[in-house]
């Protein structure tokens, strides 16, 4: 590491821990625990996640997303702030680290891709929502139902509307006004440290507590007591719906800002690595009082924007929480609670795009149902947010599975060249009185074997005539015993009614698997096109077949 690198590491690391330490407080709020233990999220677990994962510039911490998982799970089983709802919290971090540490360990980070675009799109959008209208409890000071459903809640909160405390909600609205323009005339300003300096002097000299508003009070010096969480097998069981969810949405959250760094300086992304070093940082986050964290979108940006080169950037990030923990934790006292809420809301209105859902549902109509399905189950599960996300999951795959069981087969029509092509789409006439042909797109697996041996059997009830099906297989990827097993009957089917089945283009995965079961016997070897190269050539061995037979490809009489 050169002078030059670690002075750039210094300087983002400082500008990061700028942001980083309001936003803990806000995301602690958020979670449902005391303040102090955002502090403690961004001490240990920002250093861990930064030496064990595989991005230099990925910013560990306290995310919005995350927060709000964590305040839905344990809300239904513990009052928020209590000290058990703030165990319950911790043993979420273990809970969920574990799932990613093993997840990294047994090269399994390809299973985030269950959750697909789409329901990510929804979810992020529903759930921004819900957070930002959740921080209208704080912006008006008005307590907040516990009825058990948000949308409920929020009514009878607005009902409340003339109960509103006016100093508190101008105090809120003043910082989001103030942090929403640096952010459009200075960015590179620190405008979530500028507003919150600014509102706690305010709150301080106008003497805001006693005027009825609420802030973050006393904070305690010093540093996390380093313990084993306290073990509930019972609530771990329930809880553990929640963990899982929580080490998916968190790590799909932290790959986002991971592959944006890894495009931009062109490092490779190590996908398992870095589940590992996010399931370390929560697990060390749970022997510190911390809650689950994951990585930052918006710090991981400004991160990559001030010049970090390594992971020594979030060292320094995390150094400077050591300081305010250790001497500056007093001078947070006067803070307003509402601009907590104002820096939540600023941090999670961008997560809301409905153009993300429509684009889904242009590209494709089950991409749109799942994720516009997603978004109104998580709006109509809240708190329990995390069941609208399941509902995605379960509805992606079953349009995948729907989808794989009828994949797109094509009856194949010669155009005027001689190549084969999609007969439908191109109104091209039958090959011949007496040959058909199709290509199939997809896995021939138990799931859709049904389907090709229907297709292949209309394509017969069509055609009385028939005498042979080629079968353009270059779109075949992969066979099971299911297709196998369902390919020797029609075999067998279609010889006693005198049609032959002809294989062409087949992949080299898949003639392994022709071979191994003795499948290449009962087609006849040469029924599988080996050395035909194209659609022409397929024909013109058919055609050889037809003259055998009195008949050229054009249905005439030879010899």
């Amino acid at each position: 590491m050169t002078l030059q690198s670690l002075r750039d590491d210094l300087l983002a690391g400082l500008v990061v821990a700028l942001v980083l330490i309001p936003q803990s407080l806000a995301y602690a709020q958020l979670a449902g625990v005391p303040v102090h233990h955002g502090l403690y999220a961004s001490l240990i677990p920002v250093a861990v996640g930064a030496l064990f994962g595989s991005s230099r510039q990925l910013a560990t911490g306290p995310v919005a997303m995350t927060s709000l998982l964590i305040a839905a799970s344990i809300t239904p089983l513990a009052a928020p702030g209590t000290p058990q709802f703030i165990e319950y919290a911790i043993l979420l971090a273990l809970w969920s680290g574990l799932m990613q540490l093993i997840l990294g360990w047994i090269g399994m980070g390809v299973l985030v891709n269950f959750l697909s675009h789409p329901v990510l799109v929804g979810f992020t959008s529903a759930a921004a929502i819900i957070i930002a209208l959740s921080q209208a409890s704080a912006f008006l000071a008005i307590p907040m139902g516990k009825t058990g459903h948000f949308l409920e809640d929020l009514w009878h909160l607005i009902a409340r509307v003339p109960d509103l405390h006016w100093l508190t909600m101008a105090m809120g609205l003043s910082a989001l006004a103030l942090m929403w323009a640096l952010k459009r005339v200075a960015p590179r300003l620190p405008g979530v440290l500028i507003a919150v300096a600014l509102t706690t002097g305010v709150s301080y000299f106008i003497g805001f507590a006693g005027l009825g508003g609420k802030v973050v009070g006393s904070i305690p010096p010093g540093l996390p007591r380093l313990r084993a969480p306290l073990l509930d097998w019972r609530v771990s069981v329930q809880l553990f719906p929640a963990a899982l969810v929580i080490a998916l949405i968190s790590f799909m959250e932290a790959m986002a800002s991971a592959k944006v760094i890894a495009t931009r300086t062109r490092v490779p992304l190590n996908i398992n690595q870095e589940l590992i070093g996010q399931g370390l940082a929560k697990i060390a986050g749970a022997f510190s009082q911390s809650f689950p964290v994951s990585g930052s979108f918006s710090r991981s940006a400004l991160n990559l924007a001030m010049g970090a080169r390594t992971g020594v950037a979030s060292l320094f990030t995390a150094g400077c929480v050591l300081l305010v923990l250790l001497h500056l934790t007093p001078l947070l006292y006067h803070l307003p609670l509402s601009v907590l809420a104002a820096i939540i809301t600023l941090a999670v209105l961008p997560l809301v795009t409905f153009r993300g859902m429509r684009e889904a549902w242009r590209a494709r109509a089950d991409d749109g149902i799942a994720a516009v399905a997603t978004f109104v189950a998580t709006l109509a599960f809240a708190p329990y947010i995390q069941s609208g996300v399941i509902t995605g999951i379960v509805l992606s795959l079953v349009f995948f599975l729907y989808r794989s069981m009828t994949p797109r087969v094509v009856v194949l029509g010669r155009s005027d060249d001689g190549t084969l092509r999609d007969a439908v789409r191109f109104n091209l006439p039958p090959i011949h009185p007496q040959v058909a042909a199709i290509r199939f797109d997809g896995q021939l697996y138990f799931a859709n074997v049904s389907y090709f041996e229907d297709c292949i059997l209309k394509l017969v009830s069509d055609n009385r005539r028939l005498r042979f099906i080629l079968v353009m297989a270059d779109g075949i990827n992969g066979l099971d015993a299911s297709g196998v097993e369902m390919l020797g009957h029609l075999v067998d089917r279609l010889a006693e009614n005198g049609i032959t089945l002809v294989f062409c283009g087949v992949k080299r995965q898949v003639q392994d698997v022709m071979e191994k079961t003795g499948l290449v016997t009962k087609i006849g070897p040469e029924n599988i096109l080996r050395l035909v190269l194209s659609d022409k050539m397929a024909l013109e061995v058919i055609g050889e077949r037809l003259k055998a037979a009195s008949l050229d490809l054009e249905g005439r009489v030879v010899g």
